[in-house]
């Protein structure tokens, strides 16, 4: 075994398709069947993940892909006690197994006080991952910009969820190149005082609202939020933009790519890890690809930091500076875009380069 470990939480985002994955024959039952049963399945073992090796200093790592049983309807409807009681119960697995830190993903990152409850309760570090989200997710948006040839210093930029961690420094980094920011949330004396402190910092057209028809006048949009259900729907959404969708459960509507060809939505937080990576599980990426909150605990283990480095509901973007440079020195980058579970094309993007073109930016 390698010295240096993580293991990685992951958990049915999609309860049918999730739970076939690992246990076709539980994944024919109905969803409410599935999720009334997933409090009373215990943590599964999912992989063993080998291959990593950092570019920078040689290191390999291995790991894990535990799973706690619970879906996000019931995360999100369960006591926040109870969901932490069987997400500490995933990490005393992650222990017991020999992992030196432990990585939080998809909603067991975000439920109740974003992961420092759990992480007292632990023996290892704990990290959600998401400040190497956001990084990459800002990486992925003005990547994309660059490809449909959106000049971002004249661009509006929309951040959907802009009170939560991620979405509040997403909009921080993107504010120093961009012509113009929308927040948009729930929680409007947050996005007031965001707002407030971004114009401070860096003198950017800044603007707020709670009203997602806003969504219209974005070339660039960023969507974060902890909905279970989809909150961008196709008429939402201007000629020719480009959405980065981190969200999981997805914030976009499938309709968008069924109906919207001139738009492009792409999946957040894809990283190409370094190494000849076996996860030893189809989560639904290519090969040799990851999300970026797991890249995250595996840098962080290659760098042999073992710090619960991402935790709760305030991210600092230099936070988010520093994990990007761990993550580049041992050779983790943005992936290739995917969009609803298939790679993103040249076709599409010549496409949706066509429809931007076409559509007047100020």
């Amino acid at each position: 075994m390698c010295e240096d470990t993580f293991a990685f939480i992951i958990h049915p985002i999609d309860p049918k398709r999730d739970v076939s994955r690992k246990y076709p024959a539980l994944g024919k039952l109905p969803v409410w069947l599935i999720d009334f049963l997933s409090l009373f399945f215990p943590p599964v073992f999912i992989s063993e993940i080998s291959g990593i090796r950092s570019e920078g200093n040689g290191r390999s790592l291995s790991g894990w892909f535990i799973a706690c049983p619970l879906t996000p309807r019931r995360m999100m409807t369960l006591p926040p006690g109870i969901v932490y009681k069987k997400i500490i119960q995933t990490g005393r697995l992650a222990e017991k197994l020999g992992a030196k830190i432990l990585g939080l993903g998809a909603y067991t990152s975000v439920v109740g006080d974003g992961g420092v409850s759990i992480a007292k309760q632990m023996h290892i570090p704990v990290t959600t991952g998401d400040s190497y989200t956001i990084a990459i997710a800002v990486q992925a948006i003005l990547e994309a910009a660059r490809q449909i040839n959106i000049p971002i210093a004249r661009a509006t930029v929309a951040i959907v969820g802009a009170t939560g961690a991620i979405g509040n420094v997403c909009a921080q980094m993107l504010a120093t190149q961009a012509a113009h920011i929308v927040l948009i949330g729930r929680r409007e004396d947050r996005l007031r005082q965001i707002a407030e402190n971004i114009r401070q910092v860096s003198g950017t057209d800044v603007t707020w609202t709670a009203d997602i028809d806003e969504l219209r006048h974005a070339h660039l949009i960023i969507t974060v939020t902890s909905a279970v259900d989809t909150v961008i729907e196709p008429q939402h959404l201007r000629q020719g933009a480009v959405v980065c969708d981190v969200a999981r459960p997805r914030d976009v509507s499938r309709q968008v790519a069924e109906q919207r060809p001139d738009v492009l939505v792409i999946e957040g937080g894809m990283v190409q890890v370094p190494g000849a990576v076996d996860f030893g599980f189809d989560f639904g990426f290519p090969p040799q690809m990851a999300y970026a909150c797991m890249a995250e605990t595996m840098a962080l283990a290659l760098e042999q930091r073992y710090e619960s480095y991402t935790l709760g509901k305030d991210i600092k973007l230099s936070q988010v500076l520093t994990i990007d440079k761990i993550a580049s020195r041992h050779g983790f980058k943005l992936g290739g875009f995917r969009s609803f579970e298939r790679a993103v094309s040249e076709a599409d993007i010549v496409k949706v380069r066509a429809y931007s073109q076409s559509s007047t930016l100020p």
